[in-house]
């Protein structure tokens, strides 16, 4: 996730030399999700301890990196009873699976943003997946340089080794929501 948040802060023109370090700001930043119950209603949560560096190449955006980490037993969707269910081994696992990581492999400038695509590894299993960042302005306030980005995307449990039996009543794809702002000094 703050690996996208680079990618869109070069979408805003500001000049930079070489690459800049960004760090994910926990407290103005959020990575969320939905995902069919029933196939009738949307359920909503948010991962709660998210943390990622991006360097960004203003230059040369192919340079750039991203990563992202988020722990997987931070996941909260205001049922205590229901977030205990998910961190069990038929939903994240978390205690064989703590994390869930994505880490760039390459940039490329799109207009408004970046394409970034990278490894993305959740419940064990590394996927390869293209993030499209967008948004991105780089802002100074009280000397500390900020950039923001958000993206969405869909992905299928399936692809992600969760327990079969479990897909039915939850449904398959879960969309996930990121909106990010990377600070420096």
């Amino acid at each position: 996730m703050a690996l996208l948040l680079g990618a869109l802060s070069a979408a805003g023109g500001v000049s930079v030399s070489a690459a800049d370090v960004y760090e994910y700001d926990g407290v103005h930043s959020s990575v969320s999700f939905k995902a069919r119950h029933l196939d009738i209603s949307w359920i909503h949560g948010r991962f709660n301890d998210v943390s990622g560096t991006f360097s960004l190449d203003r230059d040369d955006p192919s340079k750039s990196t991203f990563s992202l980490t988020i722990k997987a037993d931070s996941i909260d969707t205001a049922n205590k009873a229901r977030d205990e269910h998910l961190r069990q081994p038929d939903y994240f696992d978390t205690k064989q699976f703590p994390t869930i990581e994505f880490r760039s492999t390459s940039v490329k400038p799109i207009d408004g943003g970046y394409e970034v695509t990278g490894d993305f590894t959740m419940h064990g299993t590394t996927n390869k997946i293209t993030l499209v960042l967008m948004g991105g302005k780089e802002h100074d306030f009280k000397k500390v340089k900020r950039v923001a980005f958000s993206t969405e995307l869909a992905l299928k449990r399936s692809d992600y080794g969760f327990d079969k039996r479990a897909i039915g009543p939850i449904g398959d794809t879960a969309l996930i929501m990121i909106d990010c702002e990377g600070v420096r000094e």
